[in-house]
C-alpha cells in the first residue's frame, strides 16, 4: 500500500478485500442471510414443531391482503407514522429556533441535547409508561385530578396518543441537532438584512429560514418515516404490547406477533416483505414529489 498525497493506492487486489472482509461477514450473517431466508419463507407454509415446509406460492400474500386485521394495521401504521413525524419535527424545529442563539457557542450543551436519542426504545417506552400508567403514573394521576379520563391500558385512543408521544420524544433530539446545525449554517447577514427590510420574526422564519432549511427538512422527513415504521417496535412492546384490542398493533409489531408468538413464519415473512415495499414506495414518493419543492441553492 502506498500513500500519494491524500490518496491511498493498493498495490494488489487482495489487501482491500481483506480489510473489507470483517464488515462483509457481518453484513452477510446478520443482514443478507436473514433477508434471504425471509424471502424464501414467504412462499412456504412452515410447521415450527415438525420442521417441515410446504411450498404454497403466493398464498401467504393472498391471505394477508384478504385479512381485514392486516389492513387495519396498515392504516394504523400510516396514521402513527404521520403523527410521529409531524410531532417530532415540529417540536424539534421550535426548540432549535428558540435555542439557536443560546447554543450557538456552547459545544457542551449541543452534545447534551442529543442524549435522549441514545436511550434504547424499550427504555424510552418504560419511562413513558411509568409516567402515564393509570394506576401509579405521576402525570396520569395529575390528569385524573384535573378531571381528564386517562387509561391507555383500556382505551385505544389513549394508547395511541401515548406511543406517538413516546416515539416522538425519542426522535426529537435527533431532529433538533440537524435543525440547529441548519440554522447555524444560515448566514447572519441574511437574517439581519431581512430585519432591516422590516420583516418580523414570523415572516423571517416563513420566507427565509424555512426555505433555507429545505434540504435538512427533507432529509429528516425521510429518516423520520423510516424510524416510525421500523424502529418503534421496542416502544410499542414496552408500553402497550399492541393493545388494547389491537389498537396499537403496528405493522412491525404484527410481524413479531405472527412470527414469534403465533409461529406463523410464512405470514410473518410475507408481512416483512410488504412492509419493506411500503417503506421503499413512501421514500420514492417523497423523492418524487417532495424533493421538487426543495432548493439546494
Amino acid at each position: 500500500m502506498a500513500i500519494r498525497g491524500k490518496d491511498v493506492v493498493f498495490k494488489g487486489r487482495a489487501l482491500p478485500w481483506l480489510l473489507l472482509a470483517p464488515q462483509l461477514l457481518v453484513l452477510a450473517v446478520f443482514f443478507f442471510w436473514p433477508a434471504g431466508r425471509g424471502i424464501v419463507e414467504a412462499f412456504f407454509l412452515s410447521d415450527p414443531f415438525l420442521d417441515r415446509s410446504i411450498y404454497v406460492g403466493l398464498d401467504n400474500f393472498r391471505a394477508l391482503f384478504a385479512s381485514p386485521e392486516y389492513w387495519d394495521s396498515v392504516w394504523l401504521t400510516l396514521r402513527f407514522s404521520a403523527a410521529t413525524t409531524l410531532l417530532s419535527m415540529s417540536v424539534a424545529l421550535a426548540l432549535a429556533v428558540a435555542a439557536d442563539r443560546v447554543l450557538r457557542r456552547s459545544l457542551l450543551l449541543r452534545s447534551l441535547v442529543i442524549w435522549p436519542y441514545a436511550v434504547a426504545p424499550a427504555i424510552a417506552g418504560m419511562l413513558w409508561l411509568f409516567l402515564f400508567h393509570p394506576a401509579f403514573g405521576v402525570l396520569a394521576l395529575a390528569l385524573r385530578d384535573l378531571g381528564v379520563g386517562w387509561n391507555p391500558l383500556l382505551d385505544g385512543g389513549d394508547a395511541m396518543l401515548l406511543i406517538v408521544a413516546a416515539a416522538a420524544w425519542k426522535q426529537v433530539s435527533y431532529n433538533f441537532v440537524f435543525f440547529l446545525a441548519g440554522l447555524q449554517a444560515i448566514p447572519a447577514s441574511l437574517i439581519e438584512a431581512a430585519a432591516i427590510d422590516g420583516a418580523g420574526p414570523a415572516r423571517r422564519l416563513r420566507d427565509l429560514v424555512l426555505p433555507l432549511l429545505g434540504p435538512t427538512s427533507f432529509f429528516l422527513l425521510v429518516m423520520n418515516v423510516i424510524y416510525a415504521f421500523f424502529e418503534t417496535f421496542g416502544i410499542v412492546d414496552a408500553i402497550t404490547g399492541g393493545g388494547p384490542g389491537g389498537a396499537t398493533r403496528l405493522l412491525v409489531y404484527k410481524v413479531y406477533k405472527d412470527g414469534f408468538q403465533a409461529q406463523d413464519l410464512g405470514s410473518s415473512a410475507a408481512q416483512s416483505i410488504v412492509l419493506m415495499v411500503i417503506v421503499v414506495a413512501l421514500t420514492i414518493l417523497q423523492f418524487r414529489f417532495v424533493e421538487k419543492r426543495v432548493s439546494y441553492a
